[in-house]
C-alpha cells in the first residue's frame, strides 16, 4: 500500500491537495498536526490506529485544521477490525465548526463507517441536535468483523454530494445512486475521526491516507448592501486574504471601484466593500482574479446584483394611496377593508418600525422589520386574517391591530420608527363625488401622488369595474398640481400663552417653525411677543405659537402671518390677518338661543343658533346643549374635542349636519358660522324647551318654543325657524317671531331677518313701527309697544282696538312687568286673522298694586299693505 509506484502515481493529485496524510514519517504530531485525545493513537506501520482504552461507551477524537468547504473531494482509507453496530463505529468528519467533536454544539458533516446498517453514509450535525442522514449508503457493506473500506465524497461548488467506495481499499470507486444537494454549512475548521466502541474494540479502527483537495475557484454566491455606501459580498468559500483586500479586483457596473475591502475576520468568505457614493437602486457588482485559500483564482467577472439598502422613508415618500372603508355590497374586491401603500420615491424603502394608526388609538398595525418598497411599488394592508384574501393583488402586509375604518369618514396616520409622521389623511364620504359609490363597495382613489397633501380635491371614488385597483396604479391617476399656498382660517387662544393658529391646508412643518413668521398687534396697547412656532402634528394644518406677556382675557388681539408654506413648498405673501382673544367662562344669560328650527323639511335638519350677547370671548368647547320635550331628553356636547370661540356678538347655528342645512338655505346660510354637532337631539315639531350649559354645568340661557308662537299667517310651518327679535330681550315667547318668507323662511348663522333693536328715545311709552305690514316679508312685519317704567311692581295690560272702538286683539293681560321691555303684535285679531288695513288704538293699563297707582295711555297704529 506504501510502494514507490502509488506514490508516484498520486503525485498529480497531491501537488494540488490542500491537506494530505499517508502517516510514511510515523507519527501525527507534524505535517499535520492532529490534536485530541493523542494519547489514544498511535501510528503503526504507517497506518494511524486507535489504541483506547478497554472500556464500553468510549468516545474518541483527533482532528487537524483544513478549511476547504465546496468544489472539494475528501478521500481516506479505513479498515474496522470488528463487528459494527450502533455503539461500534467510526465517524469521519469533513467539515466540523470546531476541534470538539464530541460537543454538541459542533457543526459539519461527515461519514460514518458501521453503525445499525453496517453502511457508508453521509449526515449533517447541526448544533445540538441529532445527526441528520444526507446520503444513505448500501446497508451491509460493512457486515463482516475485517472491513477495508477506502472512501472518496465530492462536494460540487453548488452544493452537490458524492459518496463512493472501494471496499477492497483500493481506488475502483463505487458510487451511491443519491447525490444530493445540502448548502448548510460552508465553513469548516478542522477535519478529524471520531470513535465510539465497546471494551473490546478500542484497538481495532485503523485510518490511513487522508486526502483534501480544492481544485475549483471560488464563486460569487450574493452581494447584499448593508447602508447606503457598504456592500458585504459573499463567497462559496473562504478566500485568500491578501487577495481579496485588493480593491482593484471589484468594481461595480458603472465603473465605481470601492475605497477600501475588509475581508470579515469572523468568516473569510465574506468580504466588506466600502464606496464612496451612495448605491442606486439596481446595481452590478463585478469580480476578478479572486483566489480562494488554496491559489484556485476565478478569472471572472463574477457578477452579483444587488438592491441599493432600503432606508427608512421620509415626509412625503411613503403614501396612503387607495382606502377601502366600506366594503359591502361587494363589487368585485374582496369583502375586506384596507389600504394602500405606496413608494412615492426613487429609493427602496425600509418599512421596518413603520405603523398604521388612528389618532388617539391605543394600538397601532406595526409593520413586519422585513417589509420593503421598491421604487415606485405598491403594498395592500388589511387585518392579518384577510391577507390571503388579496394575495393575487400583489405585496400584501396582513396586520395585527389594523385599524377599523369608518365608511362616513376617518383619519389615518402612517407614523416613522421615530414618530415622526410620514403621511396623515382625514377622509369623509363626499369624497366620491359619487352618491352611489359612497354607499359601498368601492374605493376611494389618490389621484396625483405628487400632490400628496391634497385632501379632498386630490380624491375621489374608483373608476374601475372592479370597485378598485388595489395593488396597482390608481385607475383616477392624473395630474392634479397644488399651486395654491396656504390661507390663515382663524386663531384661538388655547391658554394665556399658547394661541393655535389654523391654516386652509397641510403645512411645511420645518418651514413654518419660524417665530420671526407671526406677529400679534393690539389696538389698546403693547402686544406680547411670539417666542415660539411650533407646527401641530400629525396633519400640521395648525401652528401653536407662545407669547408673552400672557393674555388678558376677552382683550381682542390681531395675530399677522408674514409667510406659510404647504407641504409641497407653496409659500404664501403676508396673510389675512385673524383676531383673537383669550375666553372666559360664560354666565348666565351671555350666550343665549336666537334662532331654532324644530320642524324641518323632509330630509332636512334640525339647527339651534347660540348669540353671544355678552362682551366676553367665550370658548364654547364642552358645553352643552339639551332638549326637553314630551317623549323625553336629549342632549350634545358642543365641540368636544376642538376650541371653539365666539366672539362678543357673534352668531353659531349647531346642527347635527352642515352640509344639508346649507343645501336647506342655500342663500341665507353663513357656512363659516355652521358647527357639526354629533348626536345633536331631535327636536319635538310642536313644543320643547332648549337649553345650553356651560362646562361647568351651569345654565346659560333656555327657550320654551312651540308651534303656536309660529306666524298663524302661514300657509305651512314646516321649514320656518324662529328668531329672537331683541338681543337683550328675555328667551321668551314675546321676543321670538318667525323667520320670513324673504330669506326663505330660516337664517342660520346669519343676523335674524325679525331683528328688532331696542327702541324709546328716552320715551316711557312709544310704538316701533307706526306703521308696519304684516305679511312676513321681513320689513316690519310686526310691531313693538317699548315701555320704561319709573320704578318696578307694575301690572299691565294692553289691549288693540280698531277705529270703531271694536275690541281687536289683547296683548298682555294684567301680567307683571320689568321695568323696561316691549310687547309685540303681529298684525293679528283674537281669531287669528290678518286685521284689516286701518288705524288702531293700542290701549295700556299699568297698575301698581303697592302703591295704588294707575295709569292708562293710547298710542295709534297702522296696519298696512304693500302695493
Amino acid at each position: 500500500m506504501k510502494s514507490v509506484f502509488l506514490l508516484f502515481w498520486l503525485w498529480p493529485m497531491l501537488a494540488l491537495a490542500q491537506l494530505t496524510d499517508s502517516f510514511a514519517d510515523g507519527n501525527f504530531t507534524t505535517s499535520p498536526t492532529w490534536t485530541g485525545d493523542a494519547g489514544s493513537f498511535v501510528v503503526a506501520s504507517q497506518v494511524l490506529q486507535s489504541a483506547g482504552p478497554a472500556v464500553t461507551g468510549t468516545q474518541l477524537q483527533l482532528v487537524t485544521p483544513c478549511r476547504a468547504s465546496t468544489g472539494t473531494t475528501w478521500e481516506f482509507w479505513a479498515n474496522l477490525k470488528l463487528a459494527t453496530s450502533a455503539s461500534n463505529l467510526a465517524d469521519v468528519w469533513l467539515l466540523a465548526s470546531q476541534a470538539d467533536l464530541k460537543s454538541p454544539a459542533t457543526k459539519g458533516y461527515f461519514v460514518r463507517l458501521g453503525g445499525t446498517d453496517d453502511e457508508v453514509s453521509l449526515f449533517r450535525k447541526d448544533s445540538a441536535r441529532s445527526p441528520v442522514l444526507v446520503l444513505d449508503g448500501q446497508n451491509g457493506t460493512l457486515a463482516s468483523t475485517n472491513n477495508l473500506v477506502r472512501v472518496r465524497v465530492t462536494r460540487s461548488a453548488q452544493g452537490q454530494w458524492t459518496l463512493a467506495r472501494d471496499l477492497t481499499g483500493g481506488r475502483a470507486f463505487v458510487a451511491e445512486a443519491s447525490q444530493p444537494t445540502d448548502n448548510t454549512y460552508q465553513r469548516s475548521a478542522v477535519v478529524g475521526v471520531s470513535l465510539l466502541y465497546s471494551s473490546a474494540n478500542g484497538r481495532n479502527f485503523y485510518f490511513d491516507d487522508f486526502s483534501v483537495t480544492d481544485a475549483t475557484a471560488p464563486l460569487l454566491v450574493r452581494a447584499a448592501a448593508t447602508d447606503a455606501r457598504t456592500v458585504d459580498v459573499v463567497f462559496n468559500e473562504a478566500v485568500d486574504a491578501a487577495v481579496a483586500a485588493d480593491p482593484s479586483h471589484y468594481r461595480l457596473a458603472t465603473g465605481a471601484v470601492p475605497t477600501a475591502a475588509v475581508v470579515s475576520p469572523l468568516n473569510p468568505a465574506v468580504v466588506r466593500l466600502i464606496f464612496g457614493q451612495d448605491f442606486g437602486v439596481a446595481n452590478t457588482l463585478e469580480v476578478r482574479q479572486l483566489a480562494d485559500l488554496y491559489g484556485n483564482v476565478a478569472a471572472g467577472p463574477l457578477i452579483a446584483a444587488f438592491a441599493g439598502v432600503p432606508v427608512a422613508p421620509q415626509v412625503g415618500e411613503l403614501l396612503l394611496t387607495e382606502i377601502m372603508a366600506d366594503e359591502t355590497p361587494v363589487v368585485g374586491l374582496p369583502a375586506s377593508e384596507f389600504v394602500e401603500l405606496y413608494n412615492n420615491s426613487a429609493k427602496a424603502l425600509s418599512l421596518r418600525g413603520v405603523r398604521l394608526l388612528k389618532p388617539g388609538s391605543t394600538t397601532a398595525a406595526l409593520l413586519p422589520d422585513t417589509a420593503r418598497l421598491l421604487p415606485g411599488q405598491y403594498a395592500v394592508l388589511c387585518g392579518s386574517t384577510r391577507a390571503p384574501q388579496f394575495a393575487a393583488y400583489g405585496k400584501v402586509y396582513g396586520l395585527t391591530n389594523f385599524p377599523s375604518l369608518t365608511n362616513a369618514g376617518d383619519q389615518l396616520v402612517v407614523r416613522g420608527p421615530g414618530g415622526t409622521t410620514l403621511f396623515e389623511i382625514t377622509y369623509a364620504d363626499t369624497w366620491y363625488r359619487d352618491l352611489r359609490k359612497a354607499q359601498g363597495g368601492w374605493t376611494l382613489e389618490m389621484i396625483d401622488p405628487t400632490s400628496y397633501c391634497g385632501g379632498a380635491t386630490n380624491w375621489r371614488a374608483s373608476q374601475d369595474p372592479s370597485g378598485g385597483t388595489p395593488g396597482r396604479r390608481n385607475s383616477v391617476a392624473a395630474s392634479n398640481p397644488d399651486r395654491t399656498p396656504p390661507s390663515l382660517l382663524g386663531a384661538v387662544a388655547l391658554t394665556p400663552t399658547t394661541i393655535r393658529l389654523s391654516f386652509g391646508e397641510k403645512l411645511d412643518s420645518a418651514a413654518v417653525a419660524s417665530p420671526a413668521l407671526y406677529t400679534l398687534q393690539s389696538s389698546t396697547g403693547t402686544a406680547p411677543a411670539v417666542s415660539r412656532a411650533v407646527p401641530v402634528g400629525p396633519d400640521f394644518r395648525a401652528v401653536d405659537l407662545t407669547v408673552s406677556p400672557a393674555l388678558l382675557p376677552s382683550r381682542p388681539l390681531t395675530v399677522a402671518v408674514a409667510r406659510a408654506t404647504d407641504c409641497v413648498g407653496n409659500a404664501s405673501s403676508a396673510l389675512t390677518t385673524a383676531g383673537v382673544a383669550l375666553p372666559e367662562t360664560a354666565q348666565p344669560g351671555d350666550v343665549v338661543v336666537n334662532e331654532v328650527l324644530f320642524n324641518h323639511a323632509p330630509g332636512g335638519v334640525y339647527f339651534v343658533e347660540l348669540l353671544n350677547r355678552s362682551l366676553r370671548y367665550v370658548n364654547l368647547q364642552g358645553y352643552q346643549l339639551t332638549n326637553q320635550k314630551a317623549s323625553g331628553s336629549g342632549a350634545a356636547v358642543i365641540s368636544p374635542s376642538v376650541p371653539y370661540v365666539l366672539a362678543p356678538g357673534k352668531l353659531v347655528a349647531l346642527t347635527s349636519d352642515v352640509g344639508i342645512l346649507q343645501a336647506q338655505y342655500p342663500t341665507s346660510s353663513e357656512p363659516a358660522a355652521l358647527l357639526a354637532v354629533a348626536g345633536f337631539p331631535a327636536l319635538d315639531n310642536s313644543a320643547g324647551t332648549i337649553s345650553i350649559y356651560n362646562a361647568s354645568g351651569a345654565e346659560l340661557d333656555h327657550y320654551a318654543y312651540d308651534k303656536s308662537q309660529q306666524l298663524s299667517l302661514l300657509s305651512a310651518q314646516v321649514g320656518v325657524s324662529l328668531e329672537r327679535i331683541r338681543a337683550q330681550g328675555p328667551s321668551a315667547a314675546s321676543n321670538f317671531h318667525s323667520a320670513a318668507s324673504t330669506v326663505n323662511f330660516a337664517t342660520p348663522g346669519r343676523p335674524n331677518s325679525q331683528a328688532q333693536d331696542a327702541v324709546g328715545n328716552g320715551q316711557e311709552l312709544s310704538m316701533a313701527p307706526e306703521l308696519f305690514t304684516p305679511d312676513d316679508d321681513g320689513q316690519q312685519d310686526f310691531t313693538t309697544l317699548n315701555y320704561q317704567l319709573d320704578q318696578p311692581g307694575y301690572v299691565g295690560s294692553v289691549t288693540v282696538y280698531d277705529a270703531l272702538g271694536q275690541l281687536t286683539r289683547r296683548l298682555l293681560r294684567n301680567e307683571s312687568l320689568p321695568t323696561t321691555g316691549f310687547v309685540q303684535w303681529d298684525g293679528l285679531d283674537e281669531h287669528g286673522r290678518k286685521a284689516a288695513v286701518g288705524y288702531y288704538i293700542v290701549h295700556v293699563e299699568l297698575f301698581r298694586p303697592s302703591g295704588g297707582e294707575r295709569r292708562e295711555y293710547r298710542k295709534t297704529v297702522v296696519v298696512g299693505a304693500r302695493l
